[in-house]
């Protein structure tokens, strides 16, 4: 068995954020040069998340509603963790909503997707560069 690693670094501008990056994960997929195994793909930051979805610009304006509902930014005095100084707590239980990362299978030296899915990075504490892992095992 093979294993391929790369990073991807992202860079959000604002504090919220979201970002496709299938076609990043698709190239480290080709460079693996792995026709049939798995490839995952993970936040290495506790304030963002990877997940699949459509990409249609609806569902961003969806996303950023409903996460704010259920995790509102402010007040920031509403949540024990930001007494430490801090103002992201939203940031930490949004990422528990979409989640750290996805694993797509990959069939012929592609990724296996369904129809319209695709691979996106979403950023809840932005403004400065973040990591997000690609590992790529297989044959």
């Amino acid at each position: 068995m093979k294993s391929f690693r790369e990073e991807l670094w992202i860079e959000v501008p604002s504090r919220r954020g979201f970002v496709n990056i299938t076609a990043d994960v698709a190239r480290a997929v080709e460079q693996s040069g792995i026709r049939e195994g798995f490839c995952l793909v993970n936040s290495m930051h506790i304030t963002s998340s990877v997940y699949i979805n459509d990409d249609e610009g609806g569902l961003f304006q969806d996303y950023e509603k409903w996460l704010e509902e259920l995790a509102p930014h402010a007040p920031p005095s509403r949540y024990e963790h930001n007494r430490t100084g801090e103002d992201n707590a939203d940031a930490h239980l949004k990422r528990e909503i979409l989640g750290r990362e996805v694993v797509v299978a990959i069939t012929a030296g592609r990724l296996d997707f369904g129809p319209w899915e695709q691979i996106f990075y979403a950023e809840f504490d932005g403004r400065r560069k973040k990591r997000v892992l690609v590992k790529i095992v297989g044959e």
